[in-house]
């Protein structure tokens, strides 16, 4: 069974609770879940994470790329500055395997400041706006 790596970055261990009218009632650990549901059903299993570091959050990255796995990233805040985890990033596709980045709501109708990510010109692919279903949606295409 394909393990997927599916990295969240800051304060999306707070779902739920944290501004539930942009990023849905679904608390982390019921998103875990979910994920993890969704994987098996696609034959994959699927190893998810959240952290506030982002030093962890890139020691996360080079395990997948030493262990070849595919990752499915939110970055969250870090999406828009974090040069250091786009550096990490990178790695994953040049090792040949697929980093998706995911995001609950949809960068691009909100402040300016979220418009921009540095993560995404290295993503394989990104999908955004569709809440929780953001991720299902990653797995079903790592599991094409």
């Amino acid at each position: 069974m394909q393990k997927v790596l599916v990295l969240n970055g800051p304060n999306l261990g707070r779902l739920g609770s944290r501004e539930p009218d942009i990023y849905g009632a679904l608390d982390f650990s019921e998103l875990t879940a979910a994920v993890e549901s969704a994987a098996t059903k696609l034959g994959l299993s699927a190893d998810v994470r959240q952290t506030d570091s982002e030093s962890e959050l890139i020691a996360w990255i080079h395990e997948a790329v030493d262990a070849q796995q595919n990752v499915i990233l939110n970055p969250a805040a870090f999406t828009h500055y974090s040069y250091s985890l786009r550096d990490a990033a990178v790695q994953i596709t040049k090792a040949g395997l697929k980093l998706i980045e995911v995001h609950l709501s949809n960068p691009h109708t909100r402040e300016e400041f979220r418009h921009t990510s540095v993560i995404s010109g290295v993503a394989t692919g990104v999908i955004a706006g569709f809440g929780s279903d953001s991720y299902l949606l990653a797995l079903a295409q790592l599991a094409k």
